[in-house]
């Protein structure tokens, strides 16, 4: 019985550890450079929209630098990093 029990705790660790593993690979590799180019974007238009026209003016340079920096982004998405590239384009 003790074989039993050595051998089946055996085997549930290695498959506790090999489905991690597993999953370990399926994981995104972090943000894209759209995402990346829309978040600096962003904070970079609100601050200059909020120097240059008070509060009114950090909400309109942040919608401008959110889809500048998410242009400039998505560009460089297409060139160097094709995949990511057509899966976001491709989604409905």
């Amino acid at each position: 019985m003790k074989i039993f029990s050595r051998i089946f705790v055996l085997l549930l660790t290695f498959f506790v550890l090999g489905s991690t593993v597993a999953q370990a690979q399926d994981k995104p590799k972090g943000w894209s450079r759209k995402a990346k180019g829309a978040a600096i974007g962003g904070g970079g238009g609100a601050v200059v929209g909020g120097l240059l026209g008070g509060g009114k003016g950090a909400l309109i340079g942040a919608g401008a630098g959110v889809v500048g920096g998410g242009l400039v982004g998505r560009n460089q998405d297409k060139k160097k990093d094709p995949v990511r590239y057509n899966n976001y384009r491709n989604k409905k």
